[in-house]
């Protein structure tokens, strides 16, 4: 069969014009070239050639460069002009013509070079046995926990994120110090990194429901009880000694003249006989089983009978309110109010027709001037769907247009996404403002929520400055549509501070973008922070149900081992946060054997080697 001819020249020049494209973008963006950091010069303009070859469609060319042997430009990201120099050299070999030198930004060995420094100066320094880092999102009760913080960073934390959006001061400066206490015990670096809050919609409140606690005992297969529900009872704020199912608040002197073996009888809220029997005596307080699901409310009355008791009777005392949640169904109304009006659920008549429908208000009431009818409307991260039927000055009618199909549960402080919606929110809220003097004197990296513009950058840059911490460095969260859209400008603008880095925020663009298309989005997000040289964490729900429920779902594993292509992961905390850091921990070590970015690593593989006791049964 006779070869076809190939046409060198035609391919040499196909690559010249990438390369002309390329020195062409970046003198068009010179300006804003100007104004990047000196560490992030040739990271920028190499993020333009990278763009400026990715507006061509190129596959033809790569499929004829594969078919020489040559590179196809498939992993050219952290060196565009290099690796269309080296190509062209080696084409121009093939053609016995004489090769041409061009001027080269970043060559292959800076590429590597480059991401590790802005990594190290971003993130700290590279863990042991490891080359990604693994950052942890601190929940409240690690103010108080210093014994888990040291075993966090000695299972391989290496950053934490302090989300603003939760707890105050106060409780961040306890985190702090439990985060700089282990270091100073272990020896082991950590990042901290607080997260602004940023113009997030949520829903308001809830009209506040009753004070009532519903207490139940473990049920095995059967429905037999497994194990008695554990119930603290004290007079003072003191923490029960032992892990419980519900603490009841009553009086400090009708409390401590209890003894083990006393029965306690109540009747709950719908009138049923209960009894708990007291199993343990403590200095703050008892504690006691319960063997029979209970519905406890303030002013329950308690009653002992003990005739050593000078007391036989005592109300239990003031129980947090509970929350109602909004049941919504497909087809139902959802009226979101402009005002801080508390959320109720729907209202029924006698016959279960509804009455008036379900109601919330919305944390941003700017909003109502900027959405139109027919638009989509999600709520808690895309579980239940919605489209604007009807929007008015003070209220916007909402239709479900998607839950699950028993209905679906809306509380209070829920994300709201409208992705088709032109929202204007450009701007830092107060509370941002506030919160980064706090971050400036704490913090070692600020993360800018809801990174839209490049102007939303500039007003972080500004409050920076005024905050005078120079020292700080910036990372950008992309978790919109809009952000997604204006990733290259968003880059350019972050890298006129030094160190920086991006943050995917994968459960809101998901919600922004469609489940759909996540997986696409991320990885653009990665190739064009790869030819900026950025550092990227990969964010949400890594190996979420290990951590919640010591047990990873396949589905998980696999996530977390394409997530070893960032330089950064992050864990949300859980009960089982620690198993959680070791299993990530275990499985970059092993994935960095076989994986660099987009690059497969051929180190020799067990399965490959063929003995001859196997090989009859092949």
């Amino acid at each position: 069969m006779a070869k076809s001819k190939v046409d060198y020249q035609h391919l040499i020049a196909q690559l010249d014009t990438l390369y002309h494209d390329a020195l062409a973008l970046e003198k068009q963006y010179a300006h804003e070239v100007k104004k990047v950091h000196s560490s992030f010069k040739k990271s920028a303009k190499n993020l333009l050639h990278y763009l400026a070859l990715r507006q061509h469609d190129i596959r033809e060319l790569q499929e004829a460069l594969s078919l020489l042997g040559l590179s196809s430009l498939g992993r050219a990201e952290g060196h565009v002009l290099a690796s269309l120099q080296s190509v062209r050299s080696q084409l121009c070999q093939l053609a016995k013509c004489p090769p041409i030198n061009k001027t080269l930004t970043v060559s292959f060995f800076e590429n590597r070079e480059l991401l590790a420094n802005h990594t190290k100066n971003l993130l700290g320094p590279l863990p042991k046995n490891r080359t990604t880092r693994i950052m942890v999102t601190f929940s409240t009760d690690l103010a108080k926990d210093h014994e888990l913080v040291t075993r966090m960073l000695k299972a391989g934390m290496n950053c934490a994120r302090i989300n603003c959006a939760h707890d105050n001061e106060k409780t961040w400066s306890a985190m702090i110090h439990n985060i700089r206490k282990a270091q100073q015990e272990t020896g082991l670096p950590c990042t901290i990194l607080f997260d602004l809050m940023g113009p997030k919609l949520r829903t308001g409140d809830l009209k506040a429901g009753p004070k009532v606690t519903a207490i139940r005992p473990v049920h095995n297969e059967l429905g037999l009880i497994a194990s008695p529900a554990i119930v603290w009872l004290t007079g003072t704020k003191a923490a029960p000694p032992i892990l419980t199912d519900a603490t009841l608040p009553v009086e400090h002197s009708w409390v401590t003249q209890l003894q083990e073996g006393d029965l306690i009888t109540l009747k709950d809220t719908r009138g049923r006989k209960r009894t708990m029997s007291v199993v343990r005596k403590e200095q703050e307080g008892v504690i006691a089983h319960l063997l029979k699901t209970s519905y406890i409310a303030t002013g329950t009355k308690l009653t002992v009978n003990t005739k050593t008791v000078a007391a036989n009777t005592t109300t239990v005392g003031d129980l947090p309110t509970q929350e109602v949640p909004i049941l919504l169904k497909k087809d139902h109304f959802l009226v979101l109010h402009r005002d801080p009006i508390p959320g109720e659920p729907d209202q029924f008549d006698a016959n279960g027709h509804i009455l008036t429908p379900a109601h919330i208000s919305c944390t941003l009431p700017e909003v109502f001037d900027q959405v139109k009818e027919g638009e989509p409307i999600l709520f808690d991260d895309g579980e239940i769907e919605g489209v604007v039927e009807e929007v008015k000055p003070s209220e916007m009618l909402v239709k479900i247009t998607f839950a699950k199909d028993k209905g679906s549960l809306l509380r209070a402080d829920k994300g709201i996404n409208l992705p088709e919606s032109n929202l204007l929110l450009h701007d830092l809220t107060e509370k941002d403002k506030q919160d980064l003097k706090y971050i400036a004197k704490h913090g070692d990296i600020v993360n800018l929520s809801f990174a839209n513009t490049p102007a939303m950058v500039q007003a972080l840059y500004a409050e920076i400055a005024k905050a005078k911490a120079k020292n700080l460095a910036v990372m950008l969260k992309i978790e919109t549509k809009e952000g997604f859209k204006n990733l290259p400008h968003l880059l350019l603008a972050a890298m006129q501070r030094y160190p920086a880095g991006i943050m995917i925020a994968r459960g809101d663009l998901a919600v922004e973008c469609g489940w759909q298309r996540l997986a696409e989005v991320q990885e653009e997000i990665l190739w064009l922070c790869e030819a900026s040289h950025i550092p990227v964490v990969w964010a949400t729900q890594v190996l979420e149900t290990l951590a919640k429920k010591g047990r990873p779902s396949r589905a998980e594993i696999t996530d977390a081992a394409m997530a070893q292509r960032a330089d950064c992961v992050m864990l949300n905390k859980g009960p089982h946060i620690i198993e959680a850091i070791t299993m990530l921990h275990d499985i970059m070590h092993r994935m960095q054997e076989h994986q660099h970015k987009k690059t497969s690593m051929l180190r020799n593989l067990h399965v490959s080697e063929l003995s001859a006791d196997t090989a009859h049964k092949l």
